[in-house]
């Protein structure tokens, strides 16, 4: 007979998001790094400086995909906003003051 599979919802499936996070954190350092020392080789003379400039790229990427894969695990939305008011704040002038 044939057998029922659990399909999870996407929102479930943690293999697929953690595949999407090795991912995405795997380019980013590389794509960073790979960046810094370009970089490095175009502004800095003295291997020390190109070597931080790799380490510099290196951490921008792997911050960068730390931030999105956390949003990706956690459900939580992109940015958050400050609500709009509506109301416009009245200003008092210096002579009327009561």
């Amino acid at each position: 007979m044939a057998e029922k599979k659990e399909i999870l919802p996407p929102k479930f499936d943690l293999g697929v998001k953690w595949d999407a996070c090795l991912d995405l954190t795997l380019r980013r350092f590389v794509y960073s790094s790979l960046a810094g020392a370009f970089g490095g080789l175009l502004l800095f003379r003295t291997p020390v400086t190109r070597w931080a400039s790799v380490a510099f790229g290196a951490g921008v990427g792997i911050g960068s995909a730390y931030s999105d894969c956390s949003r990706l695990l956690d459900g939580t939305p992109p940015k958050l906003t400050a609500p709009k008011s509506t109301e416009t704040p009245v200003l008092q002038e210096a002579g009327n003051e009561n």
